[in-house]
Formats: structure tokens, C-alpha cells, sequence
């Protein structure tokens, strides 16, 4: 049993050593005094501060933030609504098959989707007679919806299976409207699963850089593509610096999450055995 023990511990060991030594790396050569990202010449917030003094990436900071917060919050509207729908399809054929269609973007290559959003946002653009700028912001919020809309989907409906479906008519039978039944008794019975989805669109949309790439234009880069462009160049610590905070807002985003979620969690234990 020890050595069992021993061996278990070990292999985790491993396992969180290779996960996160290169994070830790990372972080510590973020403040090192020096430009060199191998040696390290002292503690020094200096790139930070050449970090928020560059323009093109505060530019696309914003340009990231606007479309992970647009685009998760769409697509969490969205992927709730569509996954009631097919909760309720009473065709379980008709229920797999939309069912397939919507998990594509999931199981699709990244480049594929990419390029066929790229052509799509191309075709559409000189259907209508848009000659300059056809791939900016727009394109890119649209993208992001699309390949987040499938996460959104798959979070929300266990949490409709789980949910006792005598609820709803109880509700309606107490006087209480579809439409205002739903909000009330469906949607605080489904809402961690609702907030695992926002969470999960909202890291996809700060994380991607295949499908941004190819349906992005000049003035609407991502942080992502931003961090592609500075490795052609010469590669400073500042790299370092961006990557950390992006690792800490991520973090701390989770935090707040499990917190929430470990605080509903007793309060719904104790409800169950009143």
C-alpha cells in the first residue's frame, strides 16, 4: 500500500510540475530587470510598464475584451434559449439530429471553421457591395458566437436534465405564466450551469487565435494574434508580462466562480433535508 501510495503521489507530483513550471517560469522572468527571457538580472516591474506603454497592444487588449464579453454574453442568451428548446422537442430523432449539427463547430477543425467563416464574411461582403474592410469586429463578434454557441449548449442541458420537470407545471398551476414561470422556477434551477457556460465562452473568446486570425481585420487584432506578431520579432520579457496577467485575471475569474459555487452549494444540501 506504500509503495502504491508513494507511487500515486509521485506521478501528481509529475503531473503539476510539467503542468506548472512553465507558468511559474513565466511569471518570474516577467519582472526581471534585464531583456533577456533565460538569465535573470533582478527584480523589475520595468516591462510591465512597456507593456501598457505599447499602443498596439492596449489596442488589442480593448479589442478583446470587447468581443470575449460581447460574444459570451450573446452566445450564453443564445445557447440557453436554444438548449430549452431542445430539452423540450418531444422527438428524440429530431433532438439528436439538432443535436449534431449544433456540436459541429465543436468537433471541426479550428482552421476549417476559420476559412469557412473567412469566405462566408467574404462572399456575404461583396453580395451586399462592401468593397474595403469587409473582416473587422463585426466579423470576429460573429465568429466568436459561433464556436462558443456548442459550450454554451452542452453546459446548460444537464443542468435541464436534472431539474424536476413537475416544477414548471407546479408553477403554472399556482397562477404564474409561461414566460414568467420559466424565469422564475426554470432559470435559478439551471443557473450554475448557465454560469459554467458564460465562463467556458468567455476563455474560449480571450484564448482563440486560429479562427480570430483568419476573420479579423487590420484594426480589430486580439491579444491572442497581438502575442503571434510579437514573436516574429524580437521576444522580450514584456511577452512574459502580458501572458501573466492574462493568467491572473483567469485565474482569479475561477476563484471567484468555485467561490460562488461552494456557497450555493450547502444552502441547496440544506434545503433537501428540511
Amino acid at each position: 500500500m506504500k509503495k502504491k501510495s508513494f507511487a500515486g503521489t509521485l506521478y501528481t507530483v509529475l503531473i503539476l510540475f510539467f503542468l506548472y513550471a512553465p507558468i511559474a517560469v513565466m511569471i518570474v522572468f516577467s519582472f526581471n530587470a534585464g531583456r533577456s527571457t533565460s538569465v535573470m538580472s533582478g527584480l523589475s516591474f520595468k516591462w510591465y510598464g512597456e507593456l501598457f506603454r505599447d499602443r498596439a497592444t492596449i489596442n488589442s487588449l480593448v479589442n478583446t475584451v470587447i468581443v470575449a464579453v460581447i460574444s459570451s454574453i450573446v452566445s450564453t442568451i443564445m445557447g440557453t434559449a436554444a438548449a430549452t428548446a431542445l430539452f423540450r422537442y418531444k422527438s428524440n430523432v429530431l433532438r439528436k439530429s439538432v443535436l449534431t449539427v449544433t456540436n459541429i463547430p465543436m468537433m471541426n477543425p479550428d482552421i476549417v471553421t476559420g476559412f469557412a467563416l473567412m469566405l462566408l464574411f467574404v462572399f456575404c461582403g461583396r453580395a451586399l457591395g462592401i468593397q474595403k474592410d469587409l473582416l473587422g469586429l463585426p466579423t470576429l463578434l460573429i465568429a466568436h458566437i459561433t464556436f462558443e454557441l456548442p459550450y454554451v449548449i452542452l453546459n446548460v442541458l444537464p443542468k435541464l436534465r436534472q431539474t424536476d420537470p413537475n416544477l414548471f407545471e407546479a408553477a403554472q398551476d399556482l397562477g404564474c405564466p409561461p414566460l414568467r414561470a420559466y424565469f422564475k422556477v426554470i432559470l435559478p434551477a439551471i443557473m450554475p450551469g448557465i454560469l459554467s457556460g458564460l465562463m467556458m465562452a468567455f476563455t474560449l473568446s480571450v484564448d482563440d487565435f486560429i479562427i480570430s486570425y483568419f476573420v479579423s481585420g487590420p484594426t480589430s487584432q486580439t491579444l491572442p494574434i497581438q502575442i503571434y506578431a510579437m514573436t516574429k520579432r524580437d521576444v522580450t520579457p514584456d511577452m512574459y508580462a502580458l501572458s501573466t496577467i492574462i493568467f491572473l485575471v483567469i485565474l482569479v475569474m475561477l476563484m471567484l466562480y468555485n467561490g460562488i459555487s461552494s456557497q450555493k452549494s450547502p444552502k441547496k444540501v440544506r434545503q433537501r433535508h428540511r
